[in-house]
Order: C-alpha cells, then sequence, then structure tokens
C-alpha cells in the first residue's frame, strides 16, 4: 500500500507519542542505557505531543499506511544553537519506520516539508542530526543542507554530538 501524507491533529497525540518511541528505539536504542533512554522517552509522551499539535507555530506530517503510521516529520520554532540570518523554521523530527525506508516515502515526506517551511513564511530551514547517522546525513545532503555547526544532544544523561545543518528556502 502506498502511504499517503496528512497533517497530524492533536486527536493524533497518541499515535505520533507511538510512532514517535517506536522509530526512535529502532533506530537508536541499542546507544543507550535503559535509564538513559526511558528518561528521553518520558519527554516524548502524548501529553507532550497534543501540547505541541495544538500549538499553531508547530506542523507534523503523517505517513499512513492504511491505518498505520509509518512515518512522521515535526516543523517547529527554532531550539537548536545557531545564529540564524534570516527568518527561520527546525525540522525537529523526521522518522520513518525501517520497513518504508528506501522506497521513496522520505523524499516525497521532505518535499512536504520543505514547502510547507516555505508556506510559513520562513526562509531558512535547520536540523540537528546524529554525526554517526552517514544515511541520514547524505539525504539531508541531497536536499542542499550544509553543517553549520555542532550541539550536545542529551539523551538521560548520555550526550550525543549532533551536526546542525541549515538549507536556505
Amino acid at each position: 500500500m502506498t502511504p499517503v501524507l496528512r497533517e497530524a491533529s492533536p486527536a493524533d497525540a497518541a499515535l505520533l507519542a507511538t510512532i514517535g518511541a517506536e522509530t526512535f528505539v529502532e533506530t537508536f536504542g541499542h546507544l543507550y542505557a535503559p535509564d538513559d533512554l526511558a528518561a528521553f522517552l518520558a519527554n516524548h509522551s502524548s501529553a507532550n505531543w497534543a501540547a505541541e499539535l495544538a500549538d499553531p507555530r508547530y506542523h507534523v506530517v503523517l505517513a499512513m499506511a492504511g491505518d498505520e503510521a509509518v512515518g512522521y516529520a515535526k516543523l517547529g520554532p527554532p531550539s537548536l544553537p545557531f545564529e540564524p540570518t534570516g527568518k527561520p523554521i527546525e525540522l525537529r523530527q523526521f522518522y520513518l519506520r525501517r520497513q518504508a525506508q528506501g522506497t521513496g516515502l522520505a523524499a516525497t515526506m521532505m518535499e512536504h516539508v520543505l514547502a510547507k517551511a516555505r508556506a510559513t513564511g520562513a526562509d531558512e530551514l535547520f536540523l540537528s542530526v546524529f554525526v554517526d547517522n552517514a544515511r541520514a546525513r547524505r539525504f539531508y545532503e541531497r536536499y542542499g543542507f550544509e553543517r553549520v555547526g555542532s550541539y550536545d544532544f542529551m539523551v538521560g544523561n548520555h550526550r550525543d554530538e549532533d551536526d546542525v545543518m541549515r538549507v536556505a528556502l
């Protein structure tokens, strides 16, 4: 079944909490101690998602294959440590379930994200990516993202180095 993109609403908070936790653990769970992972995931609860989905500064797209969420992306106000040169927006999360990777869905989602970012009036888009996630870095570079710095991404008490990347819109 070909996934369909749709805008998320506050009614999707529990679904996003579930896919958010599952895709993070699937991608990065092996890197962290159980306590650190649990502390990180506690900050991505249904209640937190509901609050963001009710905030007009956030834009979340879900990729649905029938009734199953297979990916999502979240745009929101900037939170990364960088010096914007214009009106920024941040791609805070971009995840696909493993079975959806390599299908072209990521490209479809990124085109949607870029269009949505432009529609907000932003003229630059920032994101962060784990320094050892070469596949994701290559993907973002194909869309013109360039490394502009780094910062410490915390998972519980575990500190990871993330690259901050930017693309002009």
